[in-house]
């Protein structure tokens, strides 16, 4: 009779772990909701904060499922139906209200375009599961995209200003690259998998709290700068590895020829 007690329990207590990413994912698909809505009433600020309390929601459901070991293919599901309101609609929406109706169908495209390769980003991010390295992401995460262009619309209203003439422009730019990276293989780091080095510890907790302090005195800028450096770092590895790749593939070549039988 005991065990049976214990066994309910136990299962009981299996059955609430598992709820809290599911929680967790349900914040993030609300938040990702209400910055459609914030966008339909034209309060474009306010969606964009939406679309950033959106990734918190995704960071702390994906955390939560790691650490209570409580991951399960419903949760994987139901996580990327949500990424794809609130990282892929609701950018896609927050981008063609603000600044893309003015060129018309192009800018129809231009959204379209965003959404579907979201779309197609977390499918395949699906498909491929614990292949590959998983020190790294193969393209630009949607989250980290849509982050992007949510503190891109925040630079923009209080330091960019850009004119009602340059703007489509700017973010048409911006949101195909951001439609290309999401589907490239360019390769980007994951935070899930950064190590620290010992004895380095003091000075990285420096950078954090004077990172932290950045934001908090400048959050307008601060949060931007943070994600063009993430959204960057993929790149600039690339190009690092396309300049070192001629230089090794000729240390290896030259390590690997045959000795001369000449004799001088």
């Amino acid at each position: 009779m005991k065990g049976r007690i214990f066994k309910n329990k136990e299962g009981k207590r299996r059955r609430g772990v598992h709820l809290i990413p599911n929680i967790l994912t349900t914040g993030n698909l609300f938040s990702g909701l209400a910055s459609v809505v914030l966008v339909f009433h034209g309060k474009f600020e306010a969606a964009a904060i939406a679309i950033l309390i959106a990734m918190i929601f995704d960071v702390l459901d994906g955390t939560s499922a790691r650490l209570t070991d409580s991951t399960s293919e419903f949760g994987v599901e139901y996580d990327s139906l949500s990424d794809l309101i609130s990282f892929g609609v609701a950018p896609g929406f927050l981008i063609y209200v603000w600044a893309l109706k003015s060129p018309g169908m192009l800018g129809a495209a231009v959204m379209f375009a965003y959404v579907a390769c979201g779309a197609l980003r977390l499918a395949r991010f699906n498909v491929m599961g614990s292949a590959g390295d998983s020190r790294f992401f193969t393209g630009l995460p949607i989250p980290a995209a849509a982050g992007f262009i949510a503190t891109f619309y925040i630079f923009d209203n209080h330091i960019g200003h850009l004119s009602d003439v340059v703007l489509p422009y700017v973010v048409i730019a911006m949101s195909l690259l951001m439609s290309f990276l999401m589907v490239s293989t360019v390769k980007y780091r994951s935070a899930k998998q950064l190590t620290f080095q010992g004895h380095h510890h003091f000075m990285y907790l420096v950078w954090a709290v004077l990172i932290l302090v950045s934001v908090l005195a400048y959050p307008q800028l601060m949060l931007f700068m943070i994600c063009l450096g993430y959204t960057a770092s993929g790149l600039v590895e690339k190009a690092w590895g396309l300049v070192l790749d001629p230089a090794k593939r000729e240390n290896v070549a030259g390590s690997s020829r045959p000795l001369s039988d000449s004799k001088e």
